[in-house]
């Protein structure tokens, strides 16, 4: 299991525009610093960090992760997508928008785009989503790329509802991003993590924060990491510090210490 790193953890210290001395960074310096700083050696990105690059703009930034051996694997729709709207329009403009961040992850080199749903727990909402998600396939597929459904509120809150929409969509390149942050709003934490790591391209490590001892608060960081474990998970663990104003540099080192001990006691 490789530990890796979601990039909107470093938001608050990525700028376009970094000042000399405030500790501010461009985008395209967060590989090389992802990589010596945080000893992480992978990113998981979301689109909003790339708001108006060009083309251009993304080569560069796959070539400075490339050369920093810390590659962009997923890219992230931060926006839960209207795929079950009733308004045909609506459907459609959350299709386009799958293709063209599907072809922005393919010019960064990722694995993998990862996408959410704006959708009600309904039976209409499912196969509203199922279809276009399925509809959409074909143009993702001929990126190479995987699509990783994020679990949100309504329809793919449950871990059980979200298993039975991967399977409705089907193929190979479907699959799912949990993280621990969610699996613990569930209220069980494991279960939900075992539900969903099967089919798991990546998984999350939600960091919120650590008691002065150094322990995460909220939920057991090595327990989780023994949930994804227990069903055969050994793909890449994202660390995502979700926890405001804190300097993120020393939680995401903790959360690296912590995560990296749980996975080599389970050697």
């Amino acid at each position: 299991m490789l530990l890796t790193l979601a990039t909107r953890s470093l938001a608050s210290k990525v700028s376009s525009e970094p000042v000399e001395g405030d500790g501010s960074m461009p985008m395209v310096d967060v590989p090389q610093f992802t990589m010596d700083r945080l000893q992480l050696r992978g990113m998981n990105v979301p689109a909003s960090m790339l708001a108006g690059s060009s083309l251009t703009d993304l080569d560069v930034l796959r070539d400075r992760a490339d050369k920093a051996g810390c590659p962009c694997l997923v890219l992230l729709e931060d926006q839960p997508l209207e795929f079950a709207s009733d308004d045909d329009d609506r459907g459609e403009a959350a299709a386009d928008r799958v293709r063209r961040v599907a072809a922005a992850a393919h010019r960064l080199g990722c694995n993998s785009l990862a996408i959410s749903f704006e959708a009600p727990n309904t039976d209409d909402a499912f196969e509203l989503v199922a279809d276009r998600v399925k509809d959409v396939m074909p143009s993702i597929e001929r990126l190479e790329l995987n699509v990783l459904l994020v679990p949100n509120k309504g329809l793919t809150q449950d871990p059980d509802r979200l298993t039975d929409l991967i399977k409705r969509i089907g193929g190979f390149r479907i699959g799912s991003l949990p993280s621990f942050g969610h699996a613990a709003s569930t209220g069980d934490v494991v279960g939900t993590l075992r539900k969903l790591a099967p089919y798991a391209g990546a998984v999350h490590a939600t960091i919120e924060s650590f008691s002065k001892a150094g322990e995460h608060k909220g939920y057991d960081l090595a327990e989780c990491v023994a949930a994804i474990r227990s069903v055969g998970f050994v793909n890449t663990l994202a660390i995502d510090y979700v926890g405001g104003n804190k300097d993120p540099v020393p939680q995401i080192e903790r959360a690296r210490e912590v995560l990296q001990e749980a996975i080599e006691a389970g050697d």
